[in-house]
C-alpha cells in the first residue's frame, strides 16, 4: 500500500523565497498585523474599566480617549496590513505562475505527448489559485489568530483563572474533530484537482476540435464525457460541503456552549461579588477573541489541506527534467553533411520505430524520404529537430553529434514546413515573424511573403498584414496556411529545411504556388522532404526507402525504379492515380 505523502513545507517556503519579495515589505506588512491583534487585545481591557466606572457613577475621560485611538489604531493597522500581505501573496504566485509558466516551454515533447494542454493549465491557473488562497487569505490570519489567543489567554489568567480554565478545555474537544477531517479532506481536495485537471484538459481538447465534433455529430457524446466530469467534481463538492457541514456547526456549538457557562458561571460570581461585571464583560470579549481565531483556523487547515495537493502537483511539475540543451556549443557550420550513424529510436513501451540508420545527407542538397505509413519518417523529422533523443546511434553534422549543440543554436538553423503547418492566433504580420528575437523590419516582412507566394493575396485583405488570422488561422484556406508558413521559414534563413508532405493536403491551384514557393525556400539549402507524390520528388538528388523502421533503398528516382520493388510498386500506383485524375 502506497504511503501518504505529508504537506512539503520546504516546497512552499521555497516558492516564497523564490519570489524575492522586499523583507522591508514583509516586517512592516507582519508588525502592522501584530499591531492591529494588539490594539484588539486592549480594547476589552479598556472596555473591562469603563464597564466597572459607569457602574459607579465615575467615568473618567482618559478611557474613552484611549479606547478610541485603539480602535483608530486598529482600523488603520489593519487596513495597511492587509494591502501589504496580500501584496506579497500576489507577488508569491506570480513568481510561482511565472517559474511554471517557464518550466512548461521548456519541458521535453513526450511529457506533452502524456498530458492534456487542458490539465497542465490547471496545475498554472486553478493550482497556483489555492496556494495564493492559502498565503493572502488563510496564513496571516492564522499567525494573528494564534497571536490574539495567546494574548487573550494571558491576559484572561490575569483576570481570573477560573474563568480561563473552562475556556481552555473546549480546545481539545475541537482539536479532536478538526485533526482527522483534516486529512481526510486533504485527501478529497487532490482527487478534486486531479478532477478538475481532466475535466479542463477534455475542455480544452473539444474547444480545440470543434469542428471535427461538429463535423461528425459528436456533440451527444461528447456531453455525456463532459457531464460525467461535472458530475464528479459536484460529488467532491459535495464531500467538501459535508466536512464543512461537520466542522462549521461543531465550531458554532463549542462557543455557544463555553459564551453559555460563562455568562452563568461569570453571573452567579457577578452576584456573589467575587468578580466585577466589567470582568466579566472583559472576560467574554476575549472569549470571541479566542473563539473567533479559533474559527479561522478551521478554514486555514481547510485551505492547507488543498494547498497541500495543489503544491504537491505544482512541485511534480517543476521537478520534471527540461530539454536537454546540449554541451552549449554554437553551431558555427551548418553547411555540413549531415550523417545518420545506426540511429535508432522506440517510443516508450513500443517497439522500435527506427532501426539502426546509416546514411548520408549531403550538405546543399535534396533528399527525399518515402515509404509506408508508419515507416518512420515524421519521427526521423522529430529526432533530427530534438523532439526525443535517439534510443540508439547518433545523428552527426559533419562529425559533431547534434546533442553537442547548444539547443536554441541548432533548431535556429532548422526550418520545418509540415502538411498542417501551425498558424497561431494573431495578425499574418506576428505569424511570419513568430519566434524572431531580433527586431524585423516591414521590408523584410513583405519580402519573405513574395518569395512564399504570399504577398498577392495578403494585400487583397483589408488589413493586410495586420489581419488576423483567428485561432490556428481558421480565417485562411490551406493554401495561405501553408504559404505563410513557408514566409516564416525564409524570413530566418535555415541551412536545413525540413518539409514534411507540404502540399499533400492542397487543390491544384493552391499546391502550383505552394510548390514554387517551396523550390525558392530549397535553393542553396540542406532538404530533406517527406512526400507521398513521388511526382514532387523525382528530381531529388537522392531519394531514401524506409520500411518497418530500417532503409531498404537509396538513390535516384530512375536507379530505384529499377532496382528496388516496393519504390517501383509506389512509383506505379502513383502514376496511375495521376492518370485517373
Amino acid at each position: 500500500m502506497k504511503k501518504e505523502k505529508g504537506f512539503d513545507w520546504k516546497s512552499l517556503i521555497g516558492m516564497i523565497k523564490d519570489a524575492k519579495v522586499p523583507k522591508w515589505l514583509l516586517i512592516i506588512g507582519i508588525t502592522l498585523s501584530v499591531i492591529e491583534t494588539a490594539a484588539g487585545l486592549i480594547v476589552p481591557w479598556f472596555t473591562k474599566s469603563l464597564v466597572d466606572q459607569l457602574s459607579v457613577a465615575s467615568l473618567e475621560p482618559s478611557v474613552i480617549a484611549f479606547l478610541a485611538v485603539t480602535f483608530i489604531l486598529q482600523t488603520a493597522a489593519g487596513a495597511f496590513s492587509y494591502y501589504f500581505l496580500a501584496y506579497m501573496g500576489e507577488a508569491v504566485v506570480a513568481s510561482i505562475r511565472r517559474k511554471l509558466w517557464n518550466q512548461v516551454l521548456n519541458l521535453p515533447i513526450p511529457y506533452f505527448d502524456q498530458h492534456e494542454s487542458g490539465e497542465t493549465m490547471s496545475r498554472i491557473t486553478q493550482d497556483t489559485n489555492i496556494v495564493k488562497n492559502l498565503i493572502t487569505q488563510h496564513l496571516i490570519a492564522f499567525i494573528t489568530g494564534i497571536i490574539s489567543i495567546i494574548g487573550s489567554v494571558i491576559i484572561l489568567l490575569v483576570i481570573d483563572w477560573k474563568m480561563t480554565l473552562i475556556m481552555i478545555t473546549s480546545v481539545p474537544l475541537a482539536l479532536l474533530i478538526i485533526m482527522p477531517l483534516g486529512r481526510k479532506m486533504y485527501k478529497i481536495s487532490k482527487a478534486a484537482q486531479d478532477e478538475m485537471a481532466g475535466f479542463s484538459g477534455n475542455l480544452g481538447r473539444v474547444l480545440s476540435d470543434i469542428r471535427l465534433v461538429k463535423a461528425y455529430h459528436a456533440e451527444k457524446a461528447e456531453e455525456e464525457k463532459g457531464d460525467k466530469g461535472i458530475t464528479h467534481l459536484f460529488q467532491f463538492g459535495l464531500k467538501e460541503a459535508r466536512i464543512q457541514a461537520v466542522i462549521s456547526p461543531f465550531m458554532t456549538f463549542i462557543m455557544m456552549l463555553v459564551l453559555v457557562i460563562l455568562i452563568g458561571y461569570g453571573g452567579v460570581r457577578v452576584a456573589s461579588g467575587t468578580l466585577t461585571a466589567g470582568s466579566l464583560v472583559a472576560i467574554i470579549i476575549y472569549m470571541f477573541q479566542i473563539v473567533v481565531p479559533f474559527s479561522r483556523m478551521a478554514s486555514f487547515f481547510t485551505a492547507f489541506q488543498k494547498a497541500a495537493g495543489a503544491t504537491e502537483r505544482i512541485q511534480e511539475i517543476l521537478l520534471i527534467n527540461r530539454e536537454e540543451n546540449g554541451r552549449n556549443l554554437a553551431v558555427q557550420n551548418p553547411s555540413q553533411d549531415l550523417f545518420f550513424d545506426g540511429l535508432s529510436f522506440e517510443y516508450q513501451n513500443q517497439t522500435n520505430v527506427l532501426r539502426n540508420l546509416h546514411f548520408l545527407i549531403p550538405t546543399g542538397k535534396t533528399t527525399a524520404f518515402v515509404g509506408p505509413s508508419g515507416s518512420g519518417k515524421t519521427t526521423m523529422f522529430a529526432l533530427l529537430e530534438r523532439f526525443y533523443q535517439p534510443t540508439g546511434g547518433a545523428i552527426k553534422l559533419g562529425a559533431t553529434d547534434i546533442r553537442d549543440f547548444n539547443l536554441q543554436s541548432w533548431r535556429s538553423q532548422i526550418g520545418y514546413v509540415s502538411q498542417e503547418s501551425p498558424i497561431m492566433s494573431g495578425t499574418i504580420r506576428d505569424n511570419i515573424a513568430y519566434g524572431l528575437e531580433r527586431h524585423v523590419t516591414a521590408e523584410e516582412i513583405q519580402n519573405a511573403a513574395e518569395l512564399a507566394n504570399a504577398a498577392e493575396f495578403i494585400e487583397r485583405l483589408s488589413e493586410g498584414y495586420k489581419t488576423e488570422v483567428g485561432e490556428r488561422g481558421i480565417k485562411l484556406s490551406g493554401g495561405q496556411r501553408q504559404r505563410i508558413a513557408i514566409a516564416r521559414a525564409l524570413i530566418r534563413n535555415p541551412k536545413i529545411l525540413l518539409l514534411d508532405e507540404a502540399t499533400s493536403n492542397l487543390d491544384s491551384a493552391s499546391e502550383v504556388l505552394v510548390q514554387k514557393a517551396l523550390n525558392r525556400l530549397m535553393e542553396g539549402r540542406t532538404t530533406l522532404v517527406i512526400a507521398h507524390r513521388l511526382s514532387t520528388v523525382v528530381d531529388a538528388d537522392q531519394i531514401v526507402v524506409l520500411e518497418k523502421g530500417e532503409v531498404t533503398g537509396i538513390g535516384r528516382h530512375r536507379e530505384l525504379f529499377t532496382t528496388h520493388s516496393l519504390y517501383r510498386k509506389l512509383a506505379e500506383q502513383q502514376l496511375r492515380s495521376d492518370q485517373m485524375e
